[in-house]
Order: structure tokens, then sequence, then C-alpha cells
């Protein structure tokens, strides 16, 4: 059997070393494009600021050790034009020998991989302006700090320029970030993005939403970003991070078929509408297991197992890939943001039904130095309780959390499972009730209908006038460091002495800083006849939507 794999890094490569374990016969030939058939794309922003310290940490592998240990024909400077589906052959042009030939294959796969995406703007090309995807993308931005650049404008808020921004800042360089969307980490839900955005800011990094860049020019201070409010930025540096599209064109030029957004169709056995032609990676359009839609999520985790899944295949098993959760997660300084399934964005607009809710434990137990709070959301569904997603912002332990509902979610677990999670604990490492089923504690008692909860945002909604009773059950100096506008204090412990000053005929919405006292206060209240609903998370989930 004749394999060849075009692409490498991530899913071309695992391809390439799975094949050959389960073939010593088969011919492997891997063509790449650039020098580095694989490399650690997910560690370029940390070698620009110079936490990985030596550019050799960041190949993960060599074409000289593929050869050796693996026996695989590995052509780096070697770019395929076009596959010839009827003759089962490919044409390759070999920039280093200057000549195009054809290669036969029995068996192809696709790992081309995704492109940032350039929009096209007047002075795109300009010396200084950059995107990132490969070593040498990498080399060149470092170079321009290296020279003494002293500001960068980072277009675009997802996950690498964030990494870029901390870098960049670590390295002495006035870091503006401009967002066209109006947050950052658009799969996040937009209030779990409140503790980046204020990390941001105590960084000295400038946060710019609701723009984009309409041109940029050059300048005395070597660049200008021009952006649509007519505000002007100046840099030495500018790297586009808006997103990148699928390397489809190879695909799309052979017939095969590609979904709206680009991706080349897969099915489970990830090939393609060429039954003897696969394709894995950040090129492919995959299953959401939560919505079951075709989506695109490029992420080195799935296409590291895709390229297992696509040799195996293609070595003649049947091996089946499940579904992508787009689980992820964002390292700035000393915050780290982490999600795995469904936003609540994402279920709003499939029209799925969910619940959701929010708790503030620290990630271990709080009478043991050092512990960190964090914030962890959840959504599952009202009718069985199974998990649709989570997202978790903090510092140390939410790593932990989210890998573990990840887990979970791929297991089809629900949020009464969570409360009977046996989880390790000493105090150091977490608490005796994980906030794993702390989770599961607050939302199986909420399907349970223990504590009727309303969610901040509809009382946010609500005109002030028509906004239920607000109850602040907190100490008289929490109450005072602030509040929700038009609360009454009524601290939880003095509550069953003032029953009288609430209203009977009209219904409560009591809160605390985090729910628990909240959840007590909602337990005496409806026994003692009253409408009650605990505030979902307490004042500082109120302090997400409004920081």
């Amino acid at each position: 059997m004749k394999l060849l794999i075009v692409g490498g890094v991530a899913g071309g490569a695992s391809a390439a070393a799975r094949a050959r374990r389960g073939s010593e016969e088969a011919e492997i030939i891997v063509f790449e494009r650039g020098p580095d058939v694989s490399f650690a794309n997910c560690g370029l922003p940390y070698y620009v600021g110079e936490k990985i310290a030596e550019r050799k940490k960041l190949l993960v592998t060599t074409p000289e050790m593929l050869r050796s240990r693996f026996k695989l024909d590995v052509r780096t400077q070697s770019t395929v034009e076009a596959i010839d589906r009827a003759r089962k052959t490919v044409r390759v042009r070999d920039a280093v020998a200057g000549r195009v030939y054809e290669e036969s294959y029995d068996k192809l796969i696709l790992a081309t991989g995704a492109a940032p995406f350039r929009p096209s703007i007047p002075g795109l090309d300009l010396p200084g302006v950059f995107t990132l995807r490969t070593l040498q993308d990498t080399d060149a931005i470092k170079a321009q700090i290296d020279k003494g650049a002293k500001q960068a404008v980072l277009l675009g808020a997802g996950f690498i320029s964030l990494e870029l921004a901390e870098n960049f800042t670590r390295r002495g360089v006035s870091t503006t970030v401009v967002e066209r969307n109006l947050q950052v980490l658009t799969p996040f839900d937009p209030e779990m993005t409140t503790p980046i955005v204020q990390e941001l800011a105590s960084r000295g990094v400038t946060l710019i939403l609701g723009e984009t860049a309409e041109s940029i020019e050059q300048s005395p201070e070597g660049l200008t970003v021009v952006l649509t409010s007519g505000r002007r930025v100046s840099a030495q540096v500018v790297v586009f991070g808006v997103g990148v599209r699928p390397e489809n064109h190879l695909a799309m030029d052979a017939g095969l078929e590609v979904g709206p957004r680009g991706g080349i169709q897969v099915n489970d056995r990830l090939q393609t509408t060429d039954p003897d032609i696969y394709a894995v990676g950040d090129a492919i359009a995959v299953t959401d297991v939560v919505s079951g839609d075709q989506v695109q999520v490029p992420l080195a985790g799935p296409a590291n197992r895709q390229g297992r899944i696509a040799a195996d295949n293609a070595c003649g098993r049947d091996v089946r890939y499940r579904g992508t959760q787009g689980t992820a997660i964002l390292g700035f300084f000393d915050k780290t943001a982490a999600m795995t399934g469904a936003s609540e964005k994402a279920l709003k607009r499939a029209g799925r039904a969910y619940r959701k809710i929010y708790i503030h434990p620290m990630h271990h137990a709080g009478y043991y130095p050092g512990a960190e709070q964090m914030v962890l959301k959840l959504l599952f569904d009202p009718k069985d309780g199974r998990v649709l997603g989570a997202q978790a912002t903090g510092g140390a332990g939410v790593d932990k959390r989210v890998d573990v509902l990840a887990v979970a979610l791929q297991a089809k677990l629900s949020v009464f499972d969570l409360e009977e999670m046996e989880l390790a604990y000493a105090p150091q490492y977490g608490s005796a009730k994980d906030p794993i089923n702390m989770a599961g504690f607050v939302a199986g008692g909420l399907l349970r209908s223990d504590h009727p909860q309303v969610d901040i945002e509809s009382i946010l909604a609500t005109a002030p006038s028509e906004r239920p009773f607000l109850l602040d059950v907190r100490t008289p100096k929490e109450f005072a460091d602030g509040n929700i506008p038009g609360a009454i204090n009524i601290p939880v412990d003095e509550l069953r002495s003032r029953l009288a000053e609430l209203p009977r005929d009209r219904p409560i919405a009591a809160y605390c800083q985090v729910g628990m006292r909240g959840y007590i206060a909602t337990r005496i209240l409806l026994q003692a006849g009253f409408s009650v609903s605990n505030i979902g998370g307490g004042y500082k989930t109120y302090k997400l939507f409004q920081p």
C-alpha cells in the first residue's frame, strides 16, 4: 500500500507515524511545503516572549528523525499542487530542486491546515505587518522585537493574540489589542471573559472593542493603524489574528465536497467524498458533539487524534471519530480561561433548551495557604441534567475542573453524576466538596426544585420598577462595599427575626456574595411562605455582567 500525506505539523505527522506503526511494508511519503515538518505552533508566542529560550525546542520532530525512526519518505519544501483522482496521482512542485513531478497513491491523507485570514485593507503588505502561523513568521516577529520595537498592535482578541499580548508585554512592548466584536475570546460567553479583560487592563494592555483596522500607513514611528472610528494607533509591529480559513483549494480543485464555511467534508472515518482520500485537522468540518452541527474547530488535540484515526482507516482498520467538543484553554499572566462543549450563545443560536449555574469556589481548601478563587459556569439539559458545556476563569485549578467536565460531557454524564464524583482530595489540591461536586449540588438542587433560581441578566433586563424585591443577605460591610442598585440589606443570620420587613405580595430575589447564603435565605423564606428565588452566583456573578 502506498500512502501519501499532504502536510505535516499535528495531523499529518501523527498520521504518518501511526501508519508506519500499523504497517512496516507500506510506502509512506509526507509532503510539507515549508522547511519544518512538525513544530509546536502553540508554543510560537512564547518563543517571541523568550519564555521558550531555544528555537530548537519548538521542533517536535525533524525530517531526519522521521526518516530514521519511522522509515518515512519526508519531502520538505514540496508543494502538492493538484490531485488527479481518476489516475490516483498528485502533482508536486519541489522548490529546492526546481522540478515538477507526479506521484501515485493508493490512499491519500490531506492535512493542509488553515491559513490566517488577511482582510483586504491598504497597507497589509508593509514591512512590520505579520500573521503568525509558521516558525518563519515567528522569526520575523521576534527579530522586530529584538531590534527594539516598543509598540505593537494586535488585530483580533483570540487565543493567539492574547498570548502574544502577554509575551510582548513581558518584553516591554506597549501593546494594543483591537477586536471587532464587543468581547475578547469570542468562543466564550461574554461575562466569562470579564476577569481576562481586567487582567489585560492591570498589565497595561490597551483593549479596543467594537472596532477594526481600516488601513495601515507608514509613519515616522514606523506604522500607524487607522481604525474604523478614525482613531490612529502607532506601532512598529502589527499582527493579524482575526481568525483562520481552511486550506481547501487542493480539495476543491479535485472536486471534493466542502462545507458552507469551507471545511472539507468528511464522514466519521475521516473519509472525504472520495473513499480513498482522507482529511484531518484544521482543514476539515467536524461534528459538534452537543449540537450535531458541522463546525470549524482549529485545535491541536483533535487534529492529532484525527491523524491517528485517518491512518488507521487508510491501513484497513475501522475506527470512528466521535466529534469535537471544543475543549480549549488560555493562560494570560496569572489568569486562566478554559471551556468545553457548548457556550450559552451557541445553545441560544441552536434553540436548544438549557439551564445554567455559576459558582465561585476556591481551587483548594480555603484554610490552606494559597487558595485561589475561580468562577465556573455550567450549562446542562433542563430535563435530564446532561452536561452540555462548561466555562471557567480564574487562577490555579481551572484546567483540572474543565478537564473533568470535558470527560463528563463526552461520557454523557449528568449533573447528578457530578454530585457523586469521587475526586482526589488533600487540602493543597482540592476540597472535600470539590468544585465539580459543588457544581453538581447547585445544578442538581435546581432541577429538584430545592431552590428556585433567577438569572441576574433577567433582572438587569427588567425596568427597576418591575423588578422583584432585591434582598441582599450579606453583612452590612459587604453591602456597603458594593451592591445591586435597589437592594435592601438584611443579613442571613438576622433573617428569621426580620421577616415582617419583607413583602408577601411581591416576588423576592435574594442574593449573597457567591450564592450559598442566598440559597440558605431562599430555603428559609420558602418555608415561611414567601415567593422567593436565589440570584444565581450572587454578587460576584453580577460583577461579571457589570464590572
